[in-house]
């Protein structure tokens, strides 16, 4: 009797340590923990592989973590005697749904619904969520199943939950947001409450996503999603606050990679240096080629926060051999040019080679126009005057900021450069924008004389003459007095020596004479001038 007894509790412990199993893994799933479901029923059904629903909760657990190889793989180990059973059937619908087979799986629906007659809610709730989760689900259907499911169990929140989820999956917000405030409103539910802040960060309405996941956590302290949620909104803005609900997310949620991950981020984003650089090659050495390259990067961006920049670029130099070419962003480019162009590298020309590239790379035209500006600088900085014309040239042709100064600079740098044809259409540009200053026809004479050494074209001729012209002669400053004076001694030697007009060559020294009385030169040539004149008379006069 004693023996039938025991037997009997035995039975009695086994059913209820099932059920309890069930219990939690549901819970596990509720709160978004999928490893720890699966761990779950993994145990159910080691004690119980006859158990179909644990079956169907262990496939559903390893779809929900995106692993249908493993939800197949485990489903094909369930014992022949239940895959009649109904939520066997579910279980392979569920794959088939997965594996883009909407016919046959929709077979298996409706025979699930037609043997529960449209009575059970927990069917007809589990059908409809598989078509929400899943990316080729109907949604139509999940909400038919769904409705009826309410008028069964009416005191439901949680059905009102999905609900919501398939209006959204329709991208119906407006009947999303009432199933989901009559769900947190009825019961408090923190995924109802969740799921509204969903709703408004889609919004981009941070005021009141952030109110609705901090009401979740209100309602359930342990409700993971609700703490991640409130780290991605700080990630950026706090990095300190994302961390402590970083903390309080990882207490409540199964640990994964992606959490070791996202913890070495905000190591790195709260200035904590030297443990994400720790926490970073772990990672590195853990992973293998299986690692995230971008944390090559960050390892170079915390050297670089601590001042190694040697460090840091070897770091950079590694990212860029290791990651895809198509995987690079402007913040990649420019980071190497930094890098490079530290006073501690000092390797200008690298520099400029990837600040040209993020110049290339990127579509914001105000980020373009300074990349333009700082590799100007950066060639400056060598002397390496015929790229500073071609960066300065752009930028002069393509930002509204740019004015006279940076249109004199290109073409000094032209000239630096001995690009003489560039030099000459900047130049000529400045007098066309600025005819009343004398910078454009001096430099465009200049520029012309350099062009034509014999002066035999007589190039720098009329941009000297309009130079002559521009210059207030009542109020002459120092430049303009040398000005003058190198436009005159220019015209007077074309005269002398081209033109043969030595009389207008006079009057051009005679000029000079009128800005700089004591020019020694001037007075010499003149003198030279007129015995010319005086000897060439003398011989016509024979």
């Amino acid at each position: 009797m004693k023996r039938i007894i025991f037997t009997i509790n035995l039975l009695i412990a086994t059913i209820a340590l099932c059920a309890q199993s069930l219990d939690e893994g549901k819970r596990h799933i509720y709160y978004e923990r999928y490893q720890s479901a699966a761990q779950f029923f993994h145990s159910v059904l080691t004690q119980n592989p006859a158990n179909a629903e644990a079956w169907f909760l262990l496939t559903r657990s390893y779809l929900l973590q995106n692993e249908p190889a493993k939800a197949s793989d485990n489903l094909a180990k369930a014992p022949a005697s239940i895959q009649q059973e109904l939520y066997y059937r579910l279980a392979k619908a569920a794959l088939l749904i997965n594996n883009d087979k909407p016919a046959e799986a929709l077979t298996l629906f409706t025979s699930a619904v037609e043997e529960t007659k449209s009575k059970d809610a927990d069917i007809l709730a589990a059908i409809a969520d598989i078509h929400i989760a899943d990316k080729k689900g109907d949604a139509n259907y999940a909400i038919e199943l769904l409705q009826k499911a309410i008028k069964r169990d009416k005191k439901n929140a949680s059905l009102l939950v999905s609900l919501g989820k398939a209006y959204r999956k329709m991208h119906n917000a407006t009947e999303a947001y009432k199933m989901f405030k009559e769900a947190a409103d009825k019961q408090s539910l923190a995924s109802a409450w969740y799921e509204l802040g969903e709703i408004f960060v889609s919004q981009k309405n941070a005021d009141v996503y952030l109110e609705n996941f901090t009401k979740a956590i209100a309602a359930d302290k342990e409700y993971g999603p609700a703490y991640n949620a409130l780290y991605d909104h700080y990630l950026y803005r706090n990095p300190a606050k994302a961390m402590d609900y970083f903390q309080l997310y990882k207490l409540y949620a199964d640990k994964t990679l992606h959490q070791d991950y996202s913890y070495t981020d905000l190591l790195y984003l709260t200035d904590k240096f030297d443990s994400a650089i720790i926490s970073a090659k772990k990672l590195i050495q853990t992973e293998g080629d299986k690692v995230q390259l971008r944390l090559y990067k960050l390892i170079a961006y915390c050297n670089q926060g601590t001042g190694d920049t040697s460090t840091a670029l070897q770091y950079m130099k590694d990212y860029f051999q290791k990651e895809a070419d198509s995987n690079f962003v402007v913040k990649d480019y420019e980071n190497m040019a930094v890098l490079y162009g530290s006073s501690s590298i000092g390797e200008t020309d690298s520099a400029m080679v990837y600040l040209e590239k993020a110049a290339e790379k990127t579509t914001d035209t105000t980020a373009v126009m300074g990349y333009y500006k700082n590799l100007a600088s950066l060639a400056a900085k060598i002397k390496n005057y015929l790229a500073e014309a071609k960066w300065l040239g752009k930028y002069f042709h393509h930002s509204p900021q740019a004015n006279n100064v940076t249109l004199f600079n290109w073409g000094l740098a032209a000239y630096k450069a001995q690009d003489y044809q560039q030099a000459d259409s900047a130049f000529g540009l400045y007098t066309q924008k600025y005819p009343e200053q004398g910078f454009g026809y001096y430099w465009q004479a200049r520029t012309n004389a350099a062009i034509d050494t014999s002066m035999q074209l007589g190039l720098a001729i009329p941009h000297y003459q309009k130079l002559t012209e521009v210059i207030n002669k009542d109020s002459l400053t120092t430049t303009d007095k040398k000005w003058l004076s190198e436009a005159y001694f220019y015209l007077a030697s074309y005269e002398t020596n081209i033109a043969k007009e030595y009389e207008k060559a006079i009057e051009y020294f005679k000029n000079i004479l009128v800005i700089d009385p004591s020019n020694e030169q001037a007075q010499k040539y003149i003198g030279m001038l007129e015995n010319t004149i005086s000897s060439n008379s003398n011989i016509g006069s024979r």
